[in-house]
């Protein structure tokens, strides 16, 4: 589910969280930051808890609809297209995902079911639903699709689910966008045969992944004074207020894998950061870094310094 970007991300929002400031017990602040990766696990399985009340409020409005006193002839046999759709039951039926939804208590609809309401609402009026709705094939493969676009334009988009999980924690609206492909990439290989497991994935592609978040947040918090020496010596008209920001952050970072993780390029180091300053800095901030890093890389380059190893390195 992570890549590698959001784990830098992560690092650096810890990072900043405490100021970059040394310590010899980074028991709390390593804890800071895998309760911030893990909590990417818990907006995951929210939203599949989401889809798993959509579910049930399709069936609900069914139900009310046939017991209208006054009832239209749609009201008497009400299109059951949608709670019947196959990967909506697999959801639902999903015992494994069920079970992980209520231990860490992440089906938060039963209190805040007005926001179901309103997803439920607008995919009713939507023309993927009449265009679903009135389609006389039916397949597991056109239900699927169907989930797939409403979740895509319906559901990732809507300003006020946003809302809603930017106030239950902060750090969700970075996550979103992470998350929402990660969703998408599993409901894309679901199959009516795949075990209860598929959609349950693992946080990590695999252990390296751990362990660089773990390492760069270290290596890098407890070299942060050494960083910001040598950043220093390389900027002549220094802004003082750069080093203690978010860029001054990002640049320790990259001198971290520059001297500590040999086996990542310096260009996909610099590449990386410079994205991340786009988006999480000011406007000439990636300009700023890119300077100072290539500055750097230049330099140890004519001095043999903290050579890459691999092929294709920088």
């Amino acid at each position: 589910m992570l890549n590698r970007r959001h784990i830098r991300i992560k690092v650096m929002q810890s990072m900043y969280a405490f100021k970059g400031t040394e310590s010899d017990d980074l028991t709390k602040e390593q804890k800071f930051l895998l309760h911030s990766l893990d909590s990417m696990y818990d907006l995951y399985l929210s939203l599949l808890a989401l889809l798993t009340e959509l579910h049930k409020k399709s069936k609900d409005h069914n139900e009310k609809l046939q017991k209208k006193l006054v009832k239209s002839e749609a009201d008497k046999n009400p299109n059951s297209k949608f709670q019947d759709n196959q990967l909506f039951q697999l959801i639902s039926s999903n015992e494994m995902l069920q079970d992980a939804i209520s231990k860490r208590k992440l089906n938060y609809w039963d209190l805040d079911f007005e926001y179901v309401d309103i997803i439920f609402k607008a995919i009713l009026k939507s023309d993927l639903y009449k265009n679903y709705t009135t389609e006389t094939e039916t397949s597991f493969k056109k239900d699927k699709q169907f989930i797939i676009e409403i979740f895509t334009e319906i559901i990732a988009p809507n300003d006020k689910l946003y809302d809603f999980f930017e106030d239950k924690k902060l750090t969700w609206v970075d996550d979103l966008p992470v998350v929402n492909t990660a969703i998408l990439k599993v409901l894309r290989k679901l199959k009516l045969t795949s075990p209860e497991t598929a959609l349950l994935p693992d946080l990590y592609k695999d252990d390296d992944d751990k362990e660089f978040a773990i390492d760069l947040f270290k290596k890098t918090f407890l070299n942060s004074s050494k960083y910001a020496e040598e950043i220093s010596e390389k900027t002549t008209n220094w802004d003082s207020e750069r080093l203690a920001s978010l860029d001054g952050v990002l640049l320790k970072m990259a001198l971290c894998e520059f001297q500590k993780f040999s086996s990542i390029p310096y260009k996909v180091t610099i590449n990386e950061y410079l994205e991340i300053a786009k988006e999480y800095s000011t406007p000439k901030s990636s300009l700023f870094i890119n300077g100072i890093l290539d500055k750097i890389v230049k330099e140890y380059q004519s001095e043999n310094k903290h050579l890459k190893a691999g092929r294709g390195l920088m």
